[in-house]
This record gives C-alpha cells, structure tokens and sequence, in this order.
C-alpha cells in the first residue's frame, strides 16, 4: 500500500484482532532515516532500536540521523545514498535496521502475526529489507510487480545468514554478464542465532504465472495473493495489445480474469485482492475455494493508516460529496505498470500541479540499471529529466507523462521532501476502485473511523472460528 501508509501502527491493530497485518517495507530506509532526523515523535523508533541485535550499529544510526531540535521544516532527507548494485556498509545497516524497526513496532506487545510487502520492481534494498524484517520475526512476506522467483531461496539463506545474492534485472545485459547484488549478514552483523524462515505469499495477478513460480522457484511458495484490476497501487498491464478507453485507462478482457479453479489445482492457500472488502466480498471469496481477501483502499484512509491527515481528509471529504474519482493511468509510473491514482486537485493528479514540479531524481527507488559502454551498470528512471534519461539511452517517449513516484509517495505521509530550488514535492495518491465505497463508513455525519471498524463490517457474515487469516491488510 504504497510507502509507509501500512506502517506499524495500521498492522499492529489488524494483528492484534487475529488477521494479517502487514507492513510496506518500500523505501523504508528513507522514511526511517527522515523520520529520526525529524526527532522521532513519540520515541517510536528509538525503542525499537534498543532492541536491535547489534547495539552499536543502532548506536551510529543515531548518532548519524537523530537530531532531537529538528525544525518542523521541512528539507530533503541526508546521509542516505541511492542505492546501486553495490551499496555501502552503512546504507545496508541503515535498510536492516529500519525494517527490524518496522516489523518490531508492529509485533509489540501481542501475539499476532505480522508481514512485510516488497516490490520485486524495487529490487536493490531487498536483501537488506528482508533481513531486516526476519531479525525482527516477521511471520510473511508479500512480493508482487514482478516475478518474485528468487524471494523463497533467499529467505532459506537469510535464516541461516548466509552470503545471499540476487540477480538484478540490467537493460542491454546478456546472460553471461551475471549482474547481481549482495549481502553478508555476518561480515555486517556478526554471529547471531538462526531465524525463523518467514511464510512466502506471491502477489499474482493470473494462474500463468502462479504456476510458473511453483514450478521454477528456487524454494517453497506458501501461498499467493491474486490482485484483479481493481486494486489500488500498480495493476498488471492488460495481456496482448494494451487498448484504452475515451478516458485513457487500459481495457481489461476475459484473458485479465484469474482462473480459480486452476489456483485451486495447484492445491496452495490464496487470497482474492481488488473491490473484495465488504462481507460479500469475502463470503464470495470463500464460496470459491479462497482462504480469504486482502483489503487496502478502506485500510488506507482509516485512523490508524499513515496518510497524511490533511491528504486523508480531503480524500474522505471527497467520497462524502460523491465526487471520488479514481483513474488508472497508463503512464505515470516509471515502472510501466499501469497505477491507479485518485483524482484531487491539490496533488499531481491535478495537470497544472504536475508541469509545475521540476523533474529531479532525488530518491531512486525506481531507476533501472542499464549496460554501459565500459560494462558496468548505470542507472536511470523515465521520471528524471528527459535530457539526462536519453544521454542514458532512454527513449524520449517512454518519459512523457511519468510522475516521480519515490516522491510523491513520500510526499502522501507527510515527509516531503524539497529540492534545492526550494520546490516542495507534491502527493499522489492511490486506492483502488472500490474508493466510493468508503461511504459506508462516513454514514451519520461521521468524518474519520478505524481499522476495527473496517474488520468488524468485513466480518460481520462470517464465522471466524474455522477461519485461517481471513482477512490480509494490503
């Protein structure tokens, strides 16, 4: 659910009521970092790091980032580098110890279980965030936007903190060029006891794929969550032909339609995900055959979720007025992946917003490494400046209509970051299509609700007693 909207504090009270609550580990070194520097309200983060394995790693990250008389100011996270294929000692503690933190706060206090969502797409902070989690006990990992076929041999190694690599994805390379990151978690940490290896739920959006993962993964899959194209966040793009609407949204047929009763073939729990969360919804998923439903859009925009108060309440005042709007726009993420984004007038969303903002690269979440002439990698976003992406070799098209969303999703949970021309990055906002339907819980001149709020009307049809993890928070 994009960058830090599923924090600990949402997945905490989803655990705590028997379900799946997960948390985003996207871009969490930043947030962590960010976070500290702005004096880490609460002491959230702090107590958390108390408890990391290795107390003189939590010690530099203090010292490197917290800053108790922080300004309420805003300015550009520092001391944090993009990633590469090569990263340095400190940005590797730095990822571990933000994702133990996360994973940690989520788990406090109750004996629920917890997961952490990753993007394939984002692959260069992975190793370091699932090690991160796994130090902290996490119990799932969710990784989709991508084919995650490397993710449950990984986790094997990562338990017995062995040196891990993964393969990254390099434009222009060939088979021979071997590309891959790496992390040694006892030349970063020391010896430390062996880990719990966490339960693997592929994010799929058919059986093609769900099948090909079973079949050529390089460890055991537990699960799969089967996202449709309605949900929030990045869709899978259309098979075949992409053809759009008058609007401009890519057209979804019969062949986008999961096939369920080959999920059930291949004989692994699934969740059903997009437009499922009401007590129909998951009545319906488990009259076929599912273990359950992942929700986010409701999730999003409860109390607990990490949105931005004022971004939250516009969004909310908007479903009051029957005026949300929720587009699925073929362009705006560099990844290529269709993203659905909400319609409102002081984000990027809005055209004028958009061509106002610089283009800059600040955060590189989303750069893609490219072959270069000399044979190492480089790295290049299609939301940077166009000049800079074609000096990469780029193709000038493939940047039109791209929306830096590293920033604008950092943007959504308050941490905006400011270039140095002083321009102060804008939100973008994701949900899925099921946005509208929201309204159930605004009735009666209510303004605001919670999580429990959402599970006790998503549940409210259902038998919980003979349910395993019905309900999965996005």
């Amino acid at each position: 659910m994009g960058v830090a909207i599923s924090g600990w504090r949402l997945a905490r009270a989803v655990s705590k009521r028997g379900q799946l609550g997960v948390v985003s580990g996207t871009v969490l070194n930043v947030v962590f970092a960010q976070r500290l520097q702005d004096g880490d309200e609460g002491g959230h983060l702090r107590r958390a790091l108390a408890h990391f394995p290795v107390p003189k790693i939590a010690e530099h990250i203090l010292q490197t980032h917290f800053n108790k008389h922080r300004s309420t100011g805003r300015r550009a996270v520092h001391s944090v580098p993009m990633y590469t294929i090569n990263p340095s000692d400190d940005l590797l503690n730095l990822t571990i110890a933000a994702n133990f933190c996360e994973v940690y706060l989520a788990k406090e206090g109750h004996d629920g279980v917890v997961g952490i969502n990753l993007l394939e797409k984002v692959q260069l902070p992975n190793l370091a965030s699932l090690y991160g989690a796994m130090l902290a006990d996490v119990d799932y990992v969710l990784m989709g936007a991508g084919i995650p076929r490397e993710i449950p041999g990984i986790l094997d190694r990562l338990a017995k903190h062995e040196v891990t690599t993964m393969k990254i994805y390099v434009d222009d390379a060939t088979p021979d060029d071997g590309f891959h990151t790496t992390i040694d978690p006892k030349s970063l940490l020391g010896e430390l006891p062996p880990l719990k290896r966490p339960k693997f739920l592929a994010i799929v959006s058919g059986e093609i794929l769900a099948q090909m993962l079973v079949t050529k993964a390089n460890g055991h899959i537990d699960g799969f969550v089967i996202e449709n194209a309605l949900a929030g966040g990045h869709n899978a793009p259309p098979r075949g032909q992409l053809h759009l609407t008058e609007a401009g949204e890519p057209i979804y047929g019969p062949r986008d339609v999961a096939n369920l009763e080959k999920f059930k073939g291949i004989g692994l729990p699934f969740w059903l995900a997009g437009d499922f969360g009401s007590p129909t919804g998951l009545q319906h998923a488990l009259s076929v055959g599912a273990t359950g439903i992942q929700v986010g859009t409701p999730f999003a925009l409860c109390e607990e979720s990490g949105l931005e108060p004022g971004l939250k309440r516009e969004a909310l005042q908007s479903i009051a007025d029957g005026t949300a709007q929720v587009f699925t726009d073929p362009l705006a993420s560099p990844t290529g992946f269709p993203f659905k984004v909400v319609q409102l007038e002081t984000t990027l969303s809005d055209q004028e917003l958009y061509e106002e903002r610089p283009r800059l690269c600040q955060l590189g979440f989303l750069r893609t490494g490219y072959k270069k002439a000399d044979g190492n990698v480089g790295y290049r976003c299609p939301s940077e400046p166009p000049n800079n992406y074609i000096k990469k070799g780029g193709k000038v098209e493939d940047a039109v209509g791209r929306k830096c969303l590293c920033n604008a999703l950092m943007a959504n949970v308050g941490l905006a970051q400011e270039q140095l021309s002083g321009y102060v990055e804008q939100a973008l906002m994701t949900a899925g299509d099921s946005l509208v339907r929201v309204s159930h819980y605004l009735r009666d001149g209510v303004t605001s609700y919670h999580a429990n709020d959402v599970l006790d009307y998503i549940m409210s049809a259902v038998s919980v007693d003979r349910l395993m993890l019905p309900v999965l928070q996005a």
